[in-house]
């Protein structure tokens, strides 16, 4: 455990954070996702905080990340996603209405760390793995599933 210090608190507040893009669209990949890692990184630094440990998927995202008592977790959460949407704004090509209002979603989940570190450090680790695995398991893509039942009601 490694404790950190400010002029007057000595502290160690570590947090779970997940939170998906609007519609939790599969939005997160190629150049956007290398590029995020990067910002959110920086932004945190902002901030005072450390990202420890992070994964962007696909639909979301998940990180763990040290931030110091005097500021809100809500606070930084509502930074890291504002700040990193009014950049993918800019980068996607929306200059003039960069604002960033539109690609993550409302909210976020939010779980202290503790004992329990080292366990959800290896669940982030794994999480792309996972999704892979479920992806897998789907081998049917859902628009086929619902031509073939529209197909099979309308007695063809």
């Amino acid at each position: 455990m490694t404790y950190r210090k400010l002029s007057h608190t000595v502290w160690e507040c570590k947090y779970h954070i997940v939170f998906i893009p609007k519609y939790r669209k599969k939005v997160i990949y190629g150049n956007l996702r290398r590029k995020l890692g990067e910002i959110f990184h920086e932004l945190a630094r902002h901030k005072e905080s450390v990202i420890e440990e992070g994964h962007l998927l696909p639909d979301h995202v998940h990180m763990l990340i040290s931030i110091p008592p005097k500021y809100a977790v809500s606070n930084v959460v509502g930074y890291l996603k504002g700040k990193s949407a009014i950049y993918i704004a800019w980068e996607l090509g929306n200059r003039r209405n960069a604002t960033g209002h539109r690609f993550w979603a409302r909210g976020y989940f939010v779980a202290t760390v503790g004992r329990d570190e080292e366990m959800i450090r290896k669940y982030i680790q794994q999480q792309e793995e996972e999704d892979r695995r479920l992806e897998q398991m789907n081998l049917v893509p859902p628009e086929f599933v619902w031509s073939k039942i529209e197909v099979e009601h309308s007695g063809g």
